[in-house]
């Protein structure tokens, strides 16, 4: 172990650091050569601090070389600059560099995933005198095909959100155990990370589309985010809870962030944007005003996410609905780190993400998602979908007397099983619902029948909802249990018109409940 004493260069580590770097050199040394740890600590509380004395520390006991992977050439230079605090003599592989036997005086080297997949197959990179492999940010699934090629290593792969970016290739079928470090929750209290303020807005998302991986589209939200009530209520919110604070606005879309940009202007405002398609010297010049200008204000699309350090962030506005948990810690993690004047940051949510996760603070069972990544995204799934199912509004129309047209399934579902009843009950309830829509708005059976057949689609709706939390439901099932709906919705509502002739004082009260 290099002590910080003999290192005057390298860093002071709080506790719950050296406490990792520990626990996860420990178990590193007690595991096969070949083992791969996955190690979680939430953004803000130092990973490339911790991993980098694990390198150092790793030199020094076993004399081989060490490999960190980045996706990002910002993530790469930060890294490399951290390594060399802790006096790791490394060197970044990018286009300059030629050749691994010319850099042999190197004990470790920092890449990016694509450059160094081109170097091994061009040769000039050898991966079989690597002895340690760290991977940061290692939720992006870009590292999975690079693994293989380092036989004789160990890996060690950290991130603030052990859940991988593709379902089909879950964390714990590329690494052996997951490590926790500390919780958000403890590193605030603690007085490590700023302590959030989080306000949340209710909007009304039943626009938003819901793409082929269960995230909203680009499209969708572009369409809502630019529309003048939600530009309005964004500047509202900036003005109320944010104006002269340095803020950071996440889109969606790159149209959502440029009308952002000129509504802000419009209003007075200096701001500037960014994308994937800024160039590079325009990037870093945008970003050098951010962090020279007080109370700048500075919008994009989701590329602040990562690679991207400014502790004097005050403010985050989240203007965009996401079904990613990565991308929710990583929006609000811009913001965490606590400076000697800053204590607090504001959280500013307009896409019901936090009712959608939980509070950024609030504890989540990473071993849970980690051993069962597929729960996780199939409520996640159900849930975007339920969000995103748009109720016509001629169809509101036809059920002005009704409170509530809608019926959430899946919670109907998760809800029945909680108290030990059968499925059916939830499509029993949820027929129950419709008649009692119908028999608001209805003066007969004969209009009420008319009703029943505009709620054709919403039905169908409602049954594929059902059949996706049974699980694997046939066609010809589906088919079954929607005219039966409908049979069945039509029987109660002729049952219930005779109750009503007849004053039956009991009848709403029967159908809600």
């Amino acid at each position: 172990m290099i002590s910080n004493k003999s290192k005057p260069s390298g860093f002071i580590l709080h506790p719950y650091q050296q406490s990792a770097i520990d626990e996860l050199f420990a178990k590193m040394q007690a595991a096969r050569p070949s083992s791969r740890l996955l190690y979680q600590l939430p953004t803000g509380a130092g990973k490339t601090v911790i991993f980098s004395e694990i390198a150092s520390r790793f030199i020094l006991r076993y004399n081989t070389k060490v490999m960190v992977l980045t996706h990002r050439v910002e993530l790469c230079k930060q890294t490399s600059a951290t390594m060399k605090k802790v006096g790791i003599k490394n060197k970044v592989i990018d286009r300059e560099f030629k050749s691994q036997k010319k850099n042999d005086r190197y004990s470790c080297f920092v890449a990016m995933v694509e450059t160094l997949k081109n170097r091994i197959r061009s040769g000039e990179i050898r991966t079989d005198d690597i002895g340690l492999l760290i991977i940061d940010e290692a939720h992006h699934n870009s590292f999975h095909k690079l693994l293989k090629r380092f036989k004789n290593a160990r890996v060690i792969g950290v991130t603030a959100t052990p859940l991988s970016s593709d379902i089909n290739l879950p964390m714990n079928k590329s690494y052996d155990e997951l490590v926790l470090g500390e919780s958000i929750a403890s590193l605030v209290s603690q007085g490590f990370l700023a302590r959030p303020k989080t306000l949340c807005y209710d909007v009304e998302l039943n626009t938003l589309k819901t793409g082929l991986q269960g995230d909203f589209t680009q499209g969708s939200s572009d369409e809502l985010y630019t529309s003048p009530p939600m530009l309005e209520l964004l500047l509202n919110t900036y003005e109320a809870h944010s104006r002269g604070k340095k803020t950071l606005i996440f889109n969606n879309g790159i149209f959502a962030s440029r009308a952002v940009c000129k509504y802000f202007e419009d209003a007075g405002y200096t701001i500037k944007h960014l994308d994937n398609h800024t160039s590079p010297s325009d990037r870093a010049d945008i970003l050098h005003w951010f962090k020279k200008t007080r109370g700048a204000i500075l919008t994009s699309v989701s590329l602040l996410t990562t690679g991207f350090d400014e502790p004097a962030v005050q403010t985050v506005i989240l203007n965009r609905a996401t079904t990613s948990l990565t991308l929710y810690h990583q929006m609000i993690g811009r913001a965490s780190r606590k400076l000697p004047h800053k204590k607090t940051f504001n959280i500013i949510d307009l896409g019901n993400n936090v009712e959608r996760f939980g509070a950024w603070e609030a504890e989540i069972d990473w071993k849970l998602v980690f051993e069962r990544p597929e729960a996780y995204y199939q409520a996640m799934h159900s849930r975007s979908e339920y969000e995103a199912h748009h109720i016509p509004l001629h169809l509101k129309e036809l059920f002005p007397n009704s409170r509530q047209v809608s019926f959430d399934v899946q919670q109907a579902y998760y809800k029945a099983l909680d108290m030990q009843k059968k499925p059916k009950t939830v499509v029993q309830a949820s027929i129950r619902q419709h008649a009692l829509m119908v028999l608001e708005n209805s003066q007969s059976v004969a209009e009420a029948h008319a009703l029943i057949e505009k709620l054709d689609k919403e039905i169908l709706w409602r049954v594929k909802q059902y059949g996706k939390c049974l699980g694997r439901v046939t066609k010809n099932y589906l088919n079954w249990l929607e005219e039966d709906y409908k049979s069945k919705l039509r029987f109660l509502i002729e049952k219930l018109f005779v109750r009503k002739n007849l004053r039956d004082p009991a009848l709403v009260t029967a159908l809600s409940a």
